[in-house]
Parts: C-alpha cells; structure tokens; sequence
C-alpha cells in the first residue's frame, strides 16, 4: 500500500523557519528554526541551517515542529468498529468484546482494524503507538496484526495478548516464540506482552512473566481497573520481582498509595487513557496521584471503539481532568487554586518524552541531532484558529487539533504533507473495513448488533472481572 512519493523519496529534507520544541528539560522554545533531516535521524536544528544539494525543503514558517507523538496502550484491532460502543460502560465493553462481538474476529478482520488505526494515527501526528493487541486468539491472528503495522509507514510496538485464554498458556507456547524470534530486531516494530493480574494469591500469571522475561520482553499490564485489577495484582507482582522500569501500567485509575509507591520503587510508569477512564469507569484520570509519587506518564487513546483516535484530545481531556480534580479537592476544604499545578507543557511532554520513555527509547519524543526523525510540523493556514501563536505548548495541547497536522516524518520518511497522507491507499483501507463490519453484522445478528450499540447487559452476563480463567474474589475487584 505504500508508494514511493517522488519529490521526497531518498532526499534529505528539512523544514524552514518554524517554531522548534525539543522537548528538553528546560522546554525550550526556538523561534524562525530549521530542522534538518538526513536518513533516518535529525542531523541539525539552528536558524538558516546550510543544507546538502538537492534537500527537499518544507515552509514550517508560522507553524510548530515538535517530535512525533507517542500512544502506549491502544487496541488497535478494536479500530474496525470505530465508535460502536460509544455509549458504553467498562462493563459492557468487557461483554461486548470479550464474550461477543470480538470473539468474532478473524484474522482479515484483526488485519483490517489495525491497518486502519495505523494509518488515522499518522494522521493525526501519532509516529508510535504501542497495539495492546489482546484480540490475538491464533498465531494466524498475530500474523495478520504484525503484517498490518508492518504495511503502514509508522513506528510500532505490538503487545502480544489473547483475552480469551490465560496468560500462562498462550504467553509459554512455542507460537508465541516463533512469532517473537521472527520479528525480533525490527526497529520499526518492537514487541511487548499484554496481559493483567487478576490478584489471585496462587500468582497464575507467574509463567507468563516469565516467559517475557525469558523472551527478553517487557510487560504492559492493565492495573488499577475498577473491578477488574486492583492492589493484589501490583503486589504480587512486586513480591515476585516482576516489576521494574520496563514495566508499563495502564490506567492505574483504582489504586492504593501502597501500590503507587511500589510502581515509583519499582521505577515503572502509567499510561494513562484520561478520555477512557474519566468516561468507561476504570476509575478517577490518575496524573494527580502520578505528580504527587513522581511516577513518570504517557498517555494513550485506549480503544476507538469508543473514543478520539489522537493524542490532542487526550492532552485536552488530561488537563481538564487533572485540573478539575484540584479544583475539586480545594473547595472541598473551603480553599481555592491560584494557580495551576499541571502545566500545558507537560501534557505535551507526557504525549512526546513520556511515550518514549515509557518504551526505553531516548532516540524519539525529542527534536536533537542524532534523534530519530519522527516529527510532526503544526501549520494550517486555513484555520483562524492558527494565530496569533503566543503559547506554544499551550497551543497544541488546548488549541491544535488533527486538522492542522500538516507534516509527518516518520524514520525520516516524509508520510504526510500538506494535509495529506503519503503513498497510502486509503479507499483500499475502507474497503476492508467495511468487508469486516459486514462479517460481523452479519455473524452476530441484525438484533444483536443493534442492540450493541445501546446494549442492555442481562444479569447473567455482568463480568466485574472478565478475567475467567481464575474463580479469585476480593473486596477490591469481584466481589464488590
């Protein structure tokens, strides 16, 4: 699906004149800056940079270039029914998709999802996402899910998961194996295990960590889900040895202090889905509690089944979330907030610095020479929202949106450009969507389908933990 685009194939490329955020520490701003890019990285940032002949340049003038965005948790599958659930509870996601409609799915399907997800998050300046790619009931659909990122001109990591057995059979099984020695040492796509811990004393997900551990690969897990994951999980994990700085928490909406401090202990981070977890029930948006342990964030969009597939909106809600929780706290005790603890700039860095962190990559989330070359330039000039342009950071995380992604490199490949996508098949893209969306409407039933999409959940089906494979109960998950 992807053809060459001649006025960039194998050129150097750099971007003139445009507001540059590195995303260094002191969030500095560099005004009327060019970035240039040679290969795959960036090979300098500075006014008036002297370019290789024939280096393709890009006007970034009256716009902002700040490093591809980085998404570390989304069930990039899921993306095939784009805004089916859009009226769901938690509860009725884990009905509809791990007993219903996602059981469905078959490979073409897992295939179309992804490549869908792929290609709507580099339009929308998202150059890694992480696929917590739990719909994987086959190596035949793991095959499908690497064979689509791999088709699309973005930089991925696929977290191999299968919701539908225990994270001890699929995580130790020779497939699993195999599919990790043939993708491994692909730096356009990395690999994770995604799997929960249900909390049940016995540790029945001891063999999958590790496997991982053994397989050489990090662990993302779903903890602090409100019925779900809870405090037993994080501790066994902890009391285990299986926590560490690779590790990434997802949500961590639902946990207690005790847990917080062995994730910060531990040094791991939390990728927090606020437009998620402020709407499905995991719990309360967590960066409040991040900020007060000092436990580094990302952020992530979750699932599009439900909501926005870019990292505006989750910088948006994150501020917003955060921000009214302080708000919150402080009439609570007749007192009132003067000033704003969480700051434009880190959301910004959370969607950017955090991401890479989180992924153990220092090479992207940053505009320096010798960083990857993932940048997004910022320009529309359509848009009356695109000046005057005062606040940099407060511009992208309150102002900017999808829209005015003008530019994307990816690995120094130029993949978007003036609004539009780069050597990307997009009505090829449709069309397996669609082909998905007719298997499933027609597999489940015209009744069932609608009723899908504003279901009532019969009492026999409630799941507070959809977790199965285990019959453990406490005060904290199930047996609320």
């Amino acid at each position: 699906m992807n053809r060459p685009n001649e006025s960039f194939q194998g050129r150097p490329v750099v971007l003139r004149g445009g507001t540059v955020l590195p995303m260094d520490d002191a969030r500095t701003v560099l005004t009327d800056t060019d970035v240039l890019v040679v290969d795959d990285r960036v090979a300098a940032v500075g006014p008036r940079l002297p370019v290789p002949d024939g280096t393709a340049e890009i006007d970034a003038s009256g716009g902002l270039v700040m490093p591809g965005m980085i998404d570390t948790h989304r069930h990039m599958w899921q993306t095939a029914m784009r805004g089916y659930g859009a009226d769901w509870t938690l509860a009725q996601y884990f009905v509809w998709y791990y007993l219903e409609h996602g059981t469905r799915f078959r490979p073409v399907d897992v295939h179309a999802g992804n490549t869908l997800a792929a290609v709507e998050a580099l339009e929308a300046g998202v150059t890694t996402v992480v696929d917590w790619s739990h719909g994987l009931q086959t190596p035949e659909h793991a095959d499908a899910a690497a064979d689509a990122l791999l088709s699309v001109p973005g930089r991925h990591v696929l977290a191999y998961g299968n919701i539908q057995r225990a994270p001890a059979e699929w995580a130790t099984s020779p497939e699993l194996r195999a599919f990790v020695e043939r993708h491994r040492g692909n730096d356009m796509l990395g690999l994770q295990i995604a799997f929960d811990v249900t909390g049940d004393p016995e540790f029945p997900e001891r063999p999958a960590f590790e496997a991982a551990r053994d397989l050489g690969l990090a662990v993302t897990t779903h903890a602090g889900v409100w019925g779900a994951t809870g405090d037993d999980g994080v501790r066994l994990m902890h009391e285990h040895g299986f926590m560490g700085p690779e590790t990434v928490y997802v949500h961590g909406a639902s946990l207690s202090a005790d847990s917080y401090q062995r994730i910060a202990a531990t040094g791991g981070s939390v990728s927090v889905s606020t437009e998620s977890e402020q709407s499905a029930g995991q719990g309360y948006p967590p960066t409040w509690a991040m900020r007060a342990h000092g436990i580094p964030v990302s952020l992530s969009v979750d699932s599009s089944v439900w909501q926005s597939g870019d990292l505006f909106s989750a910088m948006r809600a994150t501020l917003g979330a955060d921000r009214a929780r302080e708000h919150q706290e402080a009439h609570g005790r007749s007192d009132t907030v003067t000033h704003s603890a969480l700051r434009a700039d880190q959301v910004v860095e959370w969607a950017t610095r955090g991401g890479a962190a989180a992924l153990g990559r220092d090479d992207l989330g940053r505009v320096a020479p010798g960083a990857k070359a993932d940048l997004v330039l910022i320009r529309n000039d359509d848009s009356p929202v695109s000046f005057p342009l005062l606040n940099p950071y407060g511009h992208i995380a309150l102002q900017a949106q999808r829209a005015d992604v003008h530019t994307v490199l990816v690995d120094g490949r130029v993949v978007k450009h003036e609004h539009r996508l780069v050597g990307v098949d997009l009505a090829a893209v449709r069309r397996g969507v669609e082909s998905t969306v007719e298997h499933l409407r027609a597999s489940v039933g015209e009744e069932a389908w609608s009723e899908g999409m504003n279901p009532d959940i019969p009492e026999s089906k409630v799941l507070d933990n959809p977790y199965t494979y285990t019959d453990y109960r406490d005060s904290g998950t199930r047996g609320r």
